[in-house]
């Protein structure tokens, strides 16, 4: 584990998304990077298990960096702006049954980042409402079948919920938060999850309005 592992905290994540939104509901995609980095953090902080969310996770974010540092950079300020940029110039591919086009776009790589978020909202939910004897698999694995499990092949689903079976107990996930206490995390947790929800929500009504979410 390196240190920027151990260095995860859980405000840290609250802070990056509470500073995501705008008064205008705007979604701040500096922010939401910085948001998704410290729930890598979280992750990796857990071991392997998790290995195939975040290092396609990563993957995503440093597709969105690039964007972020290219000279069409003012269009991926926001959510709002690069799908406005995007959808108008033709940059996103509208027909998910044909080969794509533009396989590196902001819309594409966030739309992977927004349906992964909707899991880890549900799992972290999940732990946060939990009995402390909870199954932290059985949160896992239904979390990841209302959510990541419908875009993953028969092959990927059976591999995932038999890693999920490895899942260390919810002590432990609380504890990886690095609060000073178990109660303080799950309370950092009802603090954080709300605006995590927001900007899924607002992300989700994006999408649809403009048919990006196949």
């Amino acid at each position: 584990m390196d240190d920027s592992e151990k260095d995860f905290n859980l405000k840290v994540v609250l802070v990056s998304f509470k500073q995501c939104l705008t008064d205008k509901g705007e979604v701040l995609l500096d922010h939401y990077i910085a948001g998704w980095k410290g729930l890598v953090r979280f992750l990796n902080s857990l071991g392997a298990v998790f290995s195939f969310i975040s290092k396609d996770v990563v993957a995503k974010l440093q597709i969105m960096e690039r964007l972020r540092s290219s000279p069409q950079s003012e269009h991926y300020a926001s959510l709002q702006s690069m799908v406005a940029y995007e959808v108008s110039n033709k940059l996103v591919d509208m027909d998910h049954r044909s080969h794509p086009r533009h396989p590196h776009s902001g819309c594409r790589t966030v739309l992977r980042l927004h349906r992964a978020l909707h899991w880890l909202q549900l799992f972290l939910d999940g732990l946060r409402t939990s009995s402390e004897d909870a199954r932290t698999s059985t949160l896992c694995s239904e979390a990841y079948n209302a959510t990541l499990a419908n875009y993953h092949s028969w092959i990927v689903r059976q591999a995932v919920t038999v890693a999920f079976c490895a899942l260390p107990s919810r002590k432990v996930f609380l504890e990886a938060m690095n609060m000073e206490s178990t109660e303080q995390a799950v309370e950092m947790l009802g603090e954080a999850l709300p605006f995590i929800e927001h900007v899924y929500d607002i992300s989700q009504k994006l999408y649809a309005e403009h048919s990006l979410l196949d």
